[in-house]
């Protein structure tokens, strides 16, 4: 066997073993079909993927978030933002492909593309998978790569090929460090959704099953969560629900987007107001810092803490001075520091405000859930109430999802339709 072949049968061993992560170790055609289809845009609004059945979600309202994110920063609400012709689709699929891509492998310099030899292959699992190939890219010329064979991802196997080329690319020691549990698969087995791993891998890059910030310690257990600002974000009906909780690296993103999370689908949410989000500033990073020293959640760390906190932020932390602040911020002697005195002693600031009013578009990929079966973005007009009641519609799953960030938002919708997010 030549080099090349042995380099060849050690790609095709690891694609196995991707697939079983995926797709755990047996899978039913009919939700293998679901997931049969390109990345295909809206007859009814040309920037908008659609799609045809429930599940792929998981990778479509990532990618739809990431397109829209390069709308968002290269145009103005005022433009004609919404129209694309087929060479401009291209490239916002392209762009968003290689968003999503470079984020899932951090560190790597060779991307393993994965293709089909013949695309005219019947739609059945084992004779789909028997025809797959892989080809290594170097990271630099992968949006030209992208480009130039846009038609594997526009054709009916796209978004499989897409998914297993992120995650062969990731490699698989990364994706089992962070999945954790190996018997969850990430397509799930009876209903076909993406797993929480599946959907913080495509928005975040890391293939983790938490939503919250930083890693935390429960009960002696280590639970990895997202480790730093995303450019997309999420929040989730299942926090209004108390399953979960958000942390502010995904509820507060670099970009006005959210990929939202029903029980059953994922759809998109976006402004072009970046007032809606702010960048990490300096106290964003003494927070998440502290916290390093904390790993128990307790909101203090001990005296003998400060001096190796002072240092990881660059701040000063010769002796003399350590004692100083230690005295000052332990001024009753019981051995811990508080984050709030910490806060105040050295990261003061004033309060950022929300907006009390923006302007918010919804997608849902999905035709039986928009007006008329067409899927377009539906515009509202948001308004942060002055108040300290929370209203509470239990009909209205997008506003109960948003109020785990916005707990005193009302929006009028286009129309007085509200979007579904199921």
């Amino acid at each position: 066997m030549t080099t090349t072949e042995e380099s060849q049968t050690a790609l095709d061993k690891e694609l196995e073993e991707i697939l079983k992560l995926t797709w755990g170790q047996q899978i039913r055609q009919e939700i293998f079909k679901r997931w049969t289809q390109g990345f295909c845009f809206s007859d009814d609004e040309p920037t908008a993927l659609v799609q045809f059945e429930g599940g792929p979600c998981a990778v479509l309202a990532p990618m739809q978030a990431y397109i829209v994110k390069h709308i968002v920063n290269s145009k103005s609400p005022d433009d004609n933002w919404k129209q694309a012709e087929v060479d401009e689709q291209n490239r916002l699929l392209c762009k968003a492909a290689c968003d999503i891509l470079c984020k899932a492998t951090t560190g790597c310099s060779i991307l393993k593309f994965v293709h089909i030899v013949d695309k005219g292959v019947c739609l059945e699992y084992s004779k789909f998978h028997s025809m797959l190939k892989v080809e290594q890219v170097d990271k630099d010329s992968i949006e030209t790569f992208f480009y130039n064979h846009v038609s594997f991802m526009r054709d009916t196997f796209g978004v499989l090929l897409f998914l297993y080329t992120v995650m062969h690319s990731k490699g698989l020691v990364k994706l089992k460090e962070e999945i954790g549990d190996l018997e969850v698969s990430l397509i799930d087995r009876e209903f076909g959704y993406g797993s929480q791993s599946l959907i913080n891998m495509m928005i975040t890059g890391q293939a983790v099953s938490n939503v919250f910030n930083n890693d935390q310690v429960v009960a002696g257990l280590k639970l990895q969560g997202i480790e730093k600002q995303s450019e997309v974000g999420f929040m989730t009906l299942l926090e209004h629900l108390r399953y979960c909780q958000v942390g502010t690296y995904l509820k507060n993103p670099c970009t006005p987007i959210w990929v939202l999370g029903s029980d059953t689908h994922l759809t998109v949410l976006f402004s072009f107001d970046q007032n809606l989000v702010s960048k990490e500033t300096q106290a964003d990073i003494a927070r998440r810092t502290f916290k390093l020293f904390d790993q128990d959640g307790n909101n203090f760390i001990s005296t003998q803490s400060l001096k190796p906190l002072l240092e990881k932020l660059d701040l000063v932390s010769d002796d003399e001075y350590v004692n100083l602040m230690t005295t000052k911020l332990d001024s009753e002697g019981l051995g811990i520091i508080l984050m709030p005195s910490f806060m105040d002693e050295f990261f003061s600031e004033p309060e950022t405000r929300t907006p009390d009013v923006f302007v918010l578009f919804h997608y849902n990929g999905q035709p039986r859930s928009n007006p008329n079966s067409k899927v377009t973005y539906i515009e509202g007009n948001a308004v942060i109430q002055e108040s300290d009641v929370i209203c509470i519609v239990e009909d209205n799953n997008l506003q109960s999802c948003l109020q785990t960030k916005w707990p005193y938002i009302e929006i009028q919708w286009k129309e007085g339709v509200t979007p579904s997010i199921n």
